[in-house]
């Protein structure tokens, strides 16, 4: 179902004035419909794979890392690292870069409420968006992965996750994570960062994955995400709780399509159902045996689509 696999034709990085490099990739046809790809975690990167799955004939895709992770520099830094740094980061990509008045939006995971973010701020520059693996980084949300919740269908991982927690300090798993990602101690910010990212990626998809397993199994595509991600979370994504759906309605004018797997246990599909019923205007599937990960038949086939229909 992917395109196949491609180089960019353009490559740079975004000085954004306040101490960040935000590496930036353009694919595709130069002369193509305008895109940009807003990947996962917060602290993922983009990943060569991500480029297939826009038809390099009809699309001129950008794909960026998002500041501190993937290429961009400094690496897993905290610093000037927001929801709304990334927004204008989004920008500045759209007019410096790009060049272009309108774009297609594509996120999933993370990716879905940076695009919400951007999406109600900047309506106007966007021309349709396709979401996937809704999140919108409730309080509900994070506490369900995080805290209690997803634990219960995963025991067994989920003792991984705990093991470097002591158990005076569990009543609040993200602050005790924080403490340890952000601390003096080198070995510990590895083994959280190890740990963290171990439970996310061992639950990403429906059926067991050994190379979604392996996803951040490096020392620092670990640090960064789990670094970063819980940044986020610890920070309630910088914004106020339930806006992306509160806020909702700025989007009536905007195309979409909102594409969420039925066992999708770290954005479960509720968050999407609620997106669906405020922003009633995108077509909204469950993808009935898929869990959250982008190239699970199902969810892969459904955006794909999605995208070649927006293409012209």
């Amino acid at each position: 179902m992917l395109f196949p696999a491609i180089e960019p034709y353009a490559h740079g990085y975004l000085e954004t004035g306040d101490g960040h490099q935000v590496y930036w990739e353009k694919c595709g046809n130069p002369r193509g419909k305008p895109a940009v790809f807003l990947h996962g975690g917060p602290g993922s990167g983009c990943s060569p794979v991500h480029r297939q799955l826009f038809d390099p004939s009809r699309y001129n895709v950008l794909l960026f890392d998002q500041r501190g992770c993937g290429r961009s520099l400094p690496h897993a830094s905290l610093e000037n690292n927001t929801t709304w740094h990334l927004v204008e980061d989004i920008e500045r990509l759209r007019e410096d870069v790009m060049g272009v008045d309108q774009w297609l939006v594509f996120g999933g995971s993370w990716g879905s409420t940076l695009a919400l973010a951007y999406g109600q701020t900047h309506a106007s520059h966007v021309s349709a968006m396709i979401l996937r693996g809704i999140f919108t980084i409730r309080k509900s949300e994070i506490d369900w992965f995080y805290q209690e919740g997803a634990s219960h269908l995963f025991p067994d991982l989920w003792e991984d996750y705990l093991s470097v927690i002591p158990p005076e300090e569990r009543d609040d798993l993200v602050a005790a994570y924080h403490r340890r990602l952000t601390g003096p101690d080198e070995a510990q910010r590895l083994r959280a960062a190890k740990a963290w990212s171990k439970w996310e990626d061992s639950t990403i998809t429906m059926m067991p994955s050994p190379r979604h397993q392996q996803g951040h199994a490096a020392d620092l595509a670990a640090l960064a995400f789990a670094r970063i991600e819980n940044h986020y979370f610890t920070h309630a994504g910088f914004m106020e709780e339930g806006q992306l759906i509160r806020d909702a309605h700025k989007l009536d004018g905007i195309p979409g399509v909102i594409v969420q797997g039925r066992y999708d246990v770290c954005t479960p599909a509720r968050t999407a159902w609620d997106l669906h019923r405020a922003w009633p205007r995108a077509d909204f599937h469950i993808v009935p045996d898929a869990g959250h990960a982008f190239d699970e038949p199902g969810i892969l086939a459904l955006l794909v689509q999605s995208l070649n229909r927006y293409a012209a």
